[in-house]
């Protein structure tokens, strides 16, 4: 980890497209007090390799296989709390906001950031301050927070590929009846007519 007499900050860049990832980690480089010293394309690889380089801010991207940046983050913050961590989007999602934060992150920041920004953000995080993209933070604000349980997000991303009553009950040990219920429910919050809707509105607002 830094130390007062270290100005290089060690960085881990988590980043699934390769174009993209190379491109971010080749703009940070320029950077003199900056090093990107493991990346990796997948978001359950993001402990081990922050273990293993000792790094001291992350950057995630929501988006990635084997588990979401948010998901990550909140395994990183939970595992090794005093390393930094920047979440960074595609897609201004306020609800997207809402979970980052919940997960531990300290910045949260749109991938079309200019490379300076996110450089500043780097720094930022590791004096112990907080970096929110503006836009995304008025949104979060306007949107208000998410209204569905964990349960009703857990049975809608189970929907998401189609499955069936039986099929989301056998998967989650809980009777048809009762996925009913928690699907009727979420439809009803989100003010959507099926369930097919109630997903696709889930994902847009970043609830999911």
């Amino acid at each position: 980890m830094i130390t007062p007499n270290d100005t290089t900050i060690r960085v881990l860049l988590a980043e699934d497209q390769s174009m993209v990832r190379e491109a971010l980690a080749a703009l940070l480089g320029l950077e003199p007090d900056i090093e990107v010293v493991v990346q990796v394309a997948r978001g359950d690889e993001v402990l081990a390799a922050a273990r293993a380089h000792a790094v001291d801010v992350a950057l995630l991207d929501i988006e990635m296989p084997g588990c979401t940046g948010i998901e990550a983050a909140a395994r990183l913050h939970a595992a090794l709390p005093d390393v930094k961590l920047v979440v960074l989007t595609t897609f201004g999602r306020p609800g997207y906001l809402r979970s980052a934060m919940e997960a531990g992150a300290d910045a949260f920041l749109v991938k079309d950031a200019p490379a300076a920004q996110l450089a500043e953000a780097v720094r930022t995080v590791l004096r112990g301050e907080r970096v929110i993209d503006p836009a995304l933070a008025a949104a979060a604000l306007a949107e208000g927070a998410n209204p569905l349980t964990d349960r009703e997000r857990e049975i809608l991303r189970e929907a998401a590929d189609g499955r069936t009553n039986a099929e989301l009950a056998h998967a989650l040990h809980l009777s048809q009846g009762t996925i009913r219920n928690y699907l009727s429910t979420a439809i009803q919050k989100l003010a959507v007519r099926n369930r097919a809707e109630a997903v696709r509105a889930a994902r847009e607002k970043g609830w999911l």
